[in-house]
């Protein structure tokens, strides 16, 4: 086990004009699970390899424990990597692709069967360490994978996209399986994926990223709860945040008849080179369908989703003569019909506030 850290790690790939990774600084603490998450092209991939050894660190440097690893190749690095295509070998049995790396460090083969069948064990593959690559569905590959990851005890587990081949339901099923694992191993591991809400369900902590650029590392709760800024806001929660920029009142934002309280000092902020706007955030479950008479924004309903118990109504709403859209969790058994106007109402004291200009939290 090992504690990793980035400081000021940048990559600049040949031919570009910013970097892929932008002076990352990042402490991953001992046992961690830490889930990097963001949009395609944000360089949380890139991250991962800058730490496997697969990309150069064209400036800052990379720790695990208190050495430096920055320039040092990937099998100097004690480190195991689950890749995103499984990477099998596939004229070998599963056994032999767990035992492999084993078998080149020379290790005693009474060891290597005792590692491989304990890793078996614990990812429910006794049944198929005969079987070949092939004669396994995908979820059966993944953990193939992981299992050759776990039986040389790294003191890092890297995992770039593990899931993302997997269909919807043997994905939920697997990132509980690896979370598990990874509780029970207690080998910090660093997992990158673009589904934040795979992010927000394995991770201890989750570190966004925009454009090379870490926004905001914390714990799913309270990115949730409290984003950094509206880049976060909007990509952590599904359905996403409504966002809206609004006029600014010397009481808070005025959404029509609505005006969302903001502190004296939020309000203050918000007038500095926001040009009399300020951006307020509320979720869906924060806001209500209310009666035409309660004063709330009227909504033209486009789309209702189906949850059973729940419903997401989605809409389009007036916002200072322009059309935005609109999403509300409601109650499945009552919901409205597609085409009519309802009354959206946000809680206030649930709702969200950045600076226009800027999109920082207030």
């Amino acid at each position: 086990m090992a504690t990793v850290t980035y400081q000021k790690a940048s990559r600049v790939y040949p031919g570009t004009d910013r970097p892929a990774v932008d002076k990352l600084d990042l402490e991953i603490a001992d046992g961690e699970f830490l889930v990097l998450v963001g949009p395609s092209g944000c360089g949380k991939s890139t991250s991962l390899r800058m730490l496997a050894g697969l990309e150069e660190v064209d400036e800052g440097s990379i720790y695990i424990d208190d050495r430096d690893v920055t320039h040092l190749p990937p099998k100097s690095r004690d480190i195991a990597m689950v890749f995103q295509n499984y990477a099998l070998y596939p004229h070998m049995s599963v056994y032999d692709n767990m035992a492999f790396a084993l078998k080149l460090r020379r290790t005693p083969k009474a060891e290597i069967d005792e590692a491989v069948k304990k890793a078996a064990a614990m990812l429910q593959l006794e049944d198929y360490l005969n079987r070949k690559p092939k004669a396994l569905s995908g979820g059966q590959r993944q953990r193939v994978a992981m299992g050759r990851a776990i039986v040389r005890k790294p003191q890092v587990f890297l995992m770039d996209e593990p899931l993302s081949n997997l269909d919807a339901k043997l994905r939920v099923q697997t990132r509980s399986q690896i979370a598990t694992l990874q509780a029970q191993l207690g080998i910090t591991t660093v997992y990158v994926t673009h589904d934040q809400v795979e992010a927000m369900t394995m991770g201890h902590r989750v570190a966004v990223l925009l454009d090379g650029v870490l926004q905001q590392v914390d714990t799913p709760r309270e990115l949730y709860d409290h984003p950094a800024n509206v880049f976060v806001a909007g990509f952590i929660g599904s359905p996403a945040m409504n966002i809206k920029t609004v006029k600014l009142t010397e009481g808070g934002a005025s959404i029509g008849s609505i005006v969302l309280p903001l502190d004296r000092d939020q309000v203050a902020t918000a007038q500095q080179d926001g040009n009399g706007k300020v951006t307020v955030g509320f979720r869906p479950e924060d806001t209500d369908l209310v009666g035409a008479s309660e004063g709330g924004i009227p909504m033209i309903v486009d789309l209702v989703e189906e949850l059973g118990s729940d419903a997401y109504v989605y809409g389009t709403a007036a916002n200072d003569g322009e059309d935005e859209k609109l999403v509300v969790r409601t109650v499945g058994r009552h919901t409205p019909n597609l085409g009519e106007t309802v009354y959206v109402k946000p809680r206030v004291g649930s709702h969200h506030a950045f600076h226009a200009g800027n999109g920082v939290r207030l």
